[in-house]
């Protein structure tokens, strides 16, 4: 039976990085996921349709165009598991000037329906020193105690997702120097 996962971590937390091996270690033992990213599948939904010309313009739609096209995103990749496991990536929080917003409304979870909530997870003083020397990412300074409430918010957004969709949720830590541990314990919640 094909899973669909969700995995999730704040910016400089690796999960990119973690996923990568875990998916060849995998692949290896004949086990396959189609690698999505939630944001892109949104984005595509929307040009398509003729709303927008690029992923900046998303943010500028209308709140309930908006919505429809998350639903239609999730009923998307929900149909992409029909053919083989997904794992998707996206954002279980979004850290907004106004509050933590929610990567994954209700709407969504009921379309996806996921079988885990995967988080990826590193030390504040670690995001930090990553984020500091990303040269390709312009991101909003954070001090390491925004870093940990951020990591905070996320696991408290998994766990209720969960409770919504009765999936299973995971800690992955990606500390510096251990990524080879944390593509196995991956490997483990997706194998």
């Amino acid at each position: 039976m094909n899973r669909i996962v969700i995995l999730t971590g704040i910016p400089g937390s690796g999960k990119t990085t973690v996923l990568k091996p875990a998916l060849s270690a995998l692949k290896k033992k004949g086990i396959e996921y189609k690698s999505v990213n939630y944001g892109t599948v949104m984005f595509e939904i929307a040009r398509d349709l003729g709303l927008v010309k690029d992923r900046d313009e998303m943010r500028k739609l209308d709140p309930e165009k908006q919505k429809k096209i998350q639903r239609a995103a999730g009923k998307k990749i929900a149909s992409m598991a029909t053919a083989s496991s997904v794992i998707v990536d996206t954002h279980c929080t979004i850290n907004t000037p106004r509050g933590y917003l929610p990567g994954l409304p209700e709407w969504v979870l009921k379309e996806i329906m996921p079988d885990s909530i995967i988080l990826v997870e590193v030390d504040a003083k670690e995001i930090a020193k990553r984020r500091n020397k990303d040269a390709t990412r312009v991101r909003d300074k954070e001090s390491e105690e925004e870093i940990d409430e951020h990591q905070r918010i996320n696991r408290y957004a998994a766990v209720s997702y969960g409770v919504l969709t009765g999936s299973t949720t995971k800690i992955v830590y990606n500390n510096d120097k251990k990524l080879d541990e944390a593509a196995s314990d991956l490997a483990k919640v997706l194998g």
